[in-house]
């Protein structure tokens, strides 16, 4: 009878270890992000004191591991069969859950998620048993559910993310104040006292108030509780003593120390706070196996009320968790990956926007906006002055080549970073409630960010947005992990069969996923973009744009193909398919133009044709991308709309500029693939040949309307077709045109 409860004890084992990769790659950026952020220190040894604080937090989150046992239900009032139906509900909807949102691309927290699946998988047991007794109704769920438990925890979720952001805030303004953004200027006093209170509080919250959850704080407990404040004081003026001999004696830039040791604390607060949403549960599914076994029952009458005892953690299991988490760390792609979106959200400066702004967002900014009015309205000018002396930034000059080489904040918010979010993961680890460290991470950047005006009139609107989506991610991931748990959960109670269905699913979702994102990324290294930190000269332009160039006119050649075969098959699938590569295309260029501003900020001074140049492909390849996007729009809303389809007449006419057209961009690309730009004579030739088809096409649709059309749908979207094809033809010789006279200037130039 035990046999099946076993290989549900490996399938959870499996999916703990699969969870606990997952997881990692996708939260190691939230200890990470403020070290890389500052180029504080290297990535390597950044990398060395993050995986020392994720191995040290691992034995620190025994404490947290309750949570999984009996804070959401009552597990009293649950069987052992119920226990481990709810246990493999949570950890398979766990894994489908983090590999669907890490596929689009949403935000997400495990902490949120594996909070909302027990409580989901608990009330559909709970539910399932009340409806099986007559004695019970609705209101008997309440004794199921832990709800006081379970409604403090989800608060405390909910509060950690305002609390976080205005603490971040409060800290990083009282910090700038102090500092101003000449920190390397400031007093040695004044640095030696930032860095005690700063060590301080790592040692107090994180080192003290962490071993409260390891089983050797009974061994320094009487020295402890009792002291506080003496602990504090004494910490305060020993660290800030050392803080002040090792900058005054050994000229140690405490700022990087503090960041240093943040890492340290924040790794291994995430860990002893994180490590419960990954093996938490696997671990209280072995705990009630071994109750259950030894009892004798049978495991639909064996109560499983030894959950809510105190359960010691095996320290060698934590340990052995802490160091898949630390391969993890080492090995992922995710977890190397050092632009992330909370580096895009908080730098100082304007950049490439990831998030796109919503009305939400413009009110909120309109909103700040007028708030900032008013205040400086009530207060006096000088006391403005003097604020606004804080805040001027230093202007740092570095070759325009080597811009990019600037960190996105400075020393002091990377610090504050750390600090803030350390202590209040800490703090909630001591008190073992789970919280979402991917957002208390988030909200204190944002909150130190907005602090430090880093988010201006150009870039607030955009920022802002990003918050709110964060914000609905988490409302997302809590709505859908309770659903969908609930929905796994009543699937296994109504048969046993559905675990390795389920578990089938999970590895095909898991497998397909990886080969999606494989191909994805090497999509990535073809993307379309022109390299702007590089290309300084014109010369420089031409060459390295030529490839990217060449790459575009190939994907409309394919695109117009398709377009073409599509329309004559009346195949809406596929037009729906192209229809979507022909939108990431356009969203490619507008990446390109919207970061205008910032390649001819690369520019030298002297390299003003480069910067016409650069404009000009711009245009013409907005204009291309213009043109094959309204091809493919309108034969997509004529299928969609079930009009007829083209004559033959059309549909040949159509299939002839098609293949001339392929043969015309082919040799296009082939021009610029081998930079032959010295003689365009016969491709101009073939264009006035191409656009002489196109003339005659119309003329023929014309003398069709006079005689057997009697369609006017088709009519319009013939028409629009081939004259959105000359307009297409056009554009591509322009820029090829464009790229003749450039390139035989700078052959004029170097004779």
């Amino acid at each position: 009878m035990g046999d099946p409860y076993i290989l549900m004890l490996v399938a959870l084992a499996i999916l703990a270890i699969v969870d606990l990769v997952v997881g990692v790659s996708n939260d190691a950026v939230n200890f990470l992000n403020s070290a890389i952020g500052s180029k504080a220190i290297s990535v390597k040894n950044i990398m060395i004191i993050a995986s020392l604080g994720v191995f040290f937090g691992a034995v620190t989150s025994s404490g947290m591991m309750e949570v999984a046992r009996k804070g959401i239900f009552n597990p009293n009032m649950f069987m052992f069969q119920d226990i481990m139906i709810i246990f493999m509900a949570v950890m398979i909807t766990d894994i489908l859950l983090l590999d669907i949102f890490n596929s689009l691309g949403m935000p997400t927290s495990t902490t949120v998620s594996i909070v909302f699946e027990l409580l989901g998988a608990a009330v559909c047991i709970s539910l399932l048993k009340i409806s099986a007794n007559d004695a019970q109704s609705f209101n008997d769920l309440w004794s199921y559910i832990n709800h006081e438990t379970a409604t403090k925890i989800i608060f405390g979720i909910l509060l950690s993310v305002v609390v976080a952001f205005s603490v971040g805030a409060v800290v990083q303004f009282a910090s700038r104040m102090i500092y101003s953004f000449n920190f390397e200027k400031r007093a040695i006093y004044i640095s030696a006292l930032f860095g005690g209170f700063a060590i301080t509080a790592i040692t107090y919250f994180i080192i003290i108030k962490g071993m409260k959850g390891t089983p050797f704080y009974k061994d320094v407990k009487h020295l402890i509780e009792g002291n506080t404040l003496l602990i504090i004081a004494g910490s305060f003026v020993a660290w800030s003593i050392i803080a002040q001999l090792l900058i005054a004696t050994f000229k140690i830039n405490i700022l990087k120390l503090i960041i240093g040791i943040g890492t340290f604390s924040l790794a291994m607060a995430f860990s002893g706070n994180d490590l419960v949403n990954f093996i938490g549960v696997p671990i209280a599914a072995w705990n009630s196996y071994q109750a259950w076994e030894t009892s004798g029952i049978a495991a639909d009458s064996f109560s499983m009320g030894i959950l809510a005892e105190k359960v010691p953690s095996n320290i060698w299991l934590l340990l052995f968790a802490g160091a898949i988490m630390v391969i993890t760390l080492w090995t992922s792609s995710k977890a190397q990956n050092v632009i992330k979106t909370g580096i895009d959200l908080s730098r100082q400066g304007d950049g490439h926007e990831k998030f796109q702004p919503n009305p939400l967002s413009r009110v909120i900014v309109r909103a700040a906006m007028g708030l900032n009015f008013g205040i400086s309205k009530i207060f006096p000018v000088k006391v403005l002055n003097f604020v606004d002396s804080k805040f001027q930034k230093p202007v740092i000059e570095l070759p325009k080549d080597k811009t990019y080489e600037l960190p996105a904040f400075d020393l002091i918010r990377a610090s504050v970073n750390l600090i803030v979010a350390g202590i209040l993961i800490s703090i909630a680890t001591s008190m073992r409630l789970p919280l979402s460290t991917t957002y208390v991470t988030f909200m204190v950047a944002m909150g130190t960010s907005l602090a430090d005006r880093a988010w201006g009139r150009e870039s607030a609107v955009y920022r802002v947005a990003g918050v709110l989506n964060v914000i609905g991610g988490w409302f997302l991931t809590a709505i859908t992990a309770f659903l969908a748990a609930a929905i796994v959960a009543y699937l296994i109670s109504w048969d046993m069969i559905m675990i390795p269905l389920l578990l089938i699913l999970v590895a095909f979702l898991i497998g397909r996923n990886t080969i999606r994102h494989r191909k994805k990324s090497k999509e990535v290294k073809k993307q379309v973009y022109i390299e702007r930190a590089e290309l300084i000269t014109i010369n420089g332009v031409i060459e390295e744009s030529a490839d990217h160039v060449s790459e575009v006119i190939n994907r409309v050649n394919k695109l117009y193909t398709n377009v073409v075969n599509d329309l004559a098959n009346h195949d809406l699938n596929k037009l729906r398919k192209t229809e979507k590569h022909v939108v990431k295309l356009n969203d490619e260029i507008d990446g390109l133009k919207d970061g205008v501003f910032y390649f001819i900020k690369s520019l030298d001074e002297t390299s003003v044709e480069a910067s016409r140049f650069y404009i000009m492909v711009l245009g013409y390849l907005q204009d291309v991308a213009q043109s094959i996007s309204y091809i493919s729009r309108a034969s997509y809303k004529h299928v969609n709309n079930n009009h007829k389809n083209l004559k033959k007449g059309q549909i040949k006419d159509l299939k002839t500029i098609d293949v001339a057209l392929s043969a015309l961009l082919t040799k296009e690309a082939q021009i610029f693939d081998n930079r032959d730009l010295d003689n365009l004579n016969g491709l101009l030739i073939e264009k006035n040949e191409l656009l002489k088809d196109v003339r005659a096409s119309i003329e023929n649709q014309v003398a069709r309307i006079r005689t057997d059309e009697t369609s006017p749908k088709n009519t319009t979207l013939y028409f629009s077709v081939l004259l959105e094809t000359q307009d297409l033809i056009k554009a591509l010789m322009s820029l090829l045109e464009t790229y003749e006279e450039f390139h035989l200037s700078t052959k004029y130039v170097k004779k």
